[in-house]
């Protein structure tokens, strides 16, 4: 048995978990505190050091995250193999998710920091969040499908690297630390523009935010600007109708790369396709932009823990074969046009290589976090669980989970393939 420990109780003596003597001294150190030190608490003998940055949190008074509104304050230490690499940053975290944050007992976080931070070399930030990816037990999905997008140079991926968290003294497991979708030059590039919209298509309104629907009753969040004149929401809400309109009407579809990004649309979708993402189906994180003047882009992508197999919807594993964006939203009325539906085809074609590749990468982001897997599911053991909602099948070991993944997406592929030619 090892402890990491920090200046905090660097004075009291190391002593094996041998006896009930040693407990109450594992006890002595978690419960000290200190507001004036330079260090967070860190005790790993029970999850060791596992090539992974650590993450120590500690909210005022041990607070306990309740819901995806309230935020509370914290403070926050990144450790590395050695000991802390920074100074404490002060920050509030609130849950964050839907599906995620009400029915999974590993929460996924939303910080905020006081001032923007380069978290572990990405690109400076205020926002940011820890991903617990519960519902996806290779831990990859949203990290690859990332990677993914930025392969097929989308305008802006989620930049992202795994960690381990420690939350109030207690061990949480390996997260994902993720931008999060929002405006600014590090993001969405859109706020140099006098009008711009960046809408997220979701199917449940939140107090106190705004939205828009269409007269396909379709509901967009509006997530920029934050704060919107009737006015241009109308503006908004005309413009998404007319799309619909015109998309949902029998003729040549010659003017519809006024209307939409052709390109990003593309993109977005075989993305989503390629995964059979349910929340994909224009149902929820189907994100897009709008500048006045010009085409709607489909974008970033977001959110495919329940991709790959893991339907949401669905009480048994998804088959990799059937199409399930294509007949959707949005989706179905642009690809009734055939014209429209050759030139998707062609863009598949063209970028098949790239989704090769996705499938042969997942080994190489398994085997950096392989170790951490370990700690990982000491404390949340469900590889071999079938009984949560969100799991469809038991795995023997971790390696399984990411070769059946590896297997689905190869079959996809396959699928695919057949279909186009």
């Amino acid at each position: 048995m090892t402890f990491f420990r920090s200046k905090l109780f660097r004075h009291i003596p190391l002593i094996p978990i041998i006896s009930g003597v040693s407990l109450l001294v594992v006890s002595c150190v978690w419960n000290e505190t200190d507001e004036t030190s330079n260090y967070l608490p860190l005790d790993d003998s029970e999850y060791p050091y596992a090539d992974l940055p650590r993450f120590v949190i500690e909210t005022d008074d041990f607070r306990e995250i309740r819901d995806t509104e309230t935020e509370i304050p914290a403070r926050m230490q990144i450790y590395d193999k050695s000991g802390p690499s920074g100074d404490i940053l002060e920050l509030t975290v609130r849950g964050r998710g839907t599906s995620s944050f009400i029915a999974m007992p590993k929460l996924s976080i939303k910080m905020e920091f006081d001032k923007k931070q380069a978290l572990l070399g990405l690109p400076e930030n205020r926002d940011w969040a820890l991903i617990s990816n519960f519902a996806d037990r290779t831990l990859l999905k949203n990290f690859a499908v990332y990677r993914l997008s930025d392969w097929l140079q989308a305008d802006y991926s989620p930049k992202g690297k795994f960690v381990e968290l420690y939350f109030n003294r207690s061990y949480m497991g390996v997260y994902l630390l993720s931008e999060t979708i929002k405006t600014g030059s590090n993001r969405v590039d859109i706020e140099k523009y006098p009008v711009s919209f960046l809408l997220e298509k979701t199917s449940k309104e939140k107090a106190g935010k705004n939205y828009v629907t269409t007269n396909s009753n379709y509901l967009f969040r509006i997530r920029h600007p934050k704060e919107i004149t009737d006015s241009l929401s109308n503006v908004l809400k005309n413009h998404l109708d007319s799309v619909e309109t015109y998309f949902s009407t029998s003729g040549n579809k010659d003017k519809a790369g006024e209307l939409i990004s052709m390109e990003d649309f593309f993109r977005f979708y075989w993305i989503q396709e390629f995964a059979k993402n349910s929340d994909g189906a224009f149902h929820r994180s189907v994100f897009m932009t709008w500048i006045p003047g010009q085409p709607i882009k489909f974008g970033p992508i977001w959110d495919f823990d329940m991709g790959f197999g893991n339907n949401f919807y669905s009480e048994t594993a998804e088959s990799y074969s059937g199409w399930v964006i294509k007949n959707s939203g949005w989706f179905a009325k642009i690809f009734a046009d055939k014209k429209i539906w050759k030139e998707a085809t062609l863009y598949w074609k063209a970028n098949k290589e790239s989704f090769n590749a996705f499938a042969d990468s997942l080994d190489i982001y398994a085997q950096t976090i392989q170790k951490a897997t370990v700690n990982e599911f000491k404390r949340w053991d469900v590889l071999e669980n079938t009984e949560f909602w969100a799991y469809k099948e038991g795995y023997q070991n971790y390696q399984e989970g990411v070769d059946t993944f590896k297997s689905w997406v190869k079959q996809r592929i396959q699928w695919i393939d057949k279909q186009l030619n």
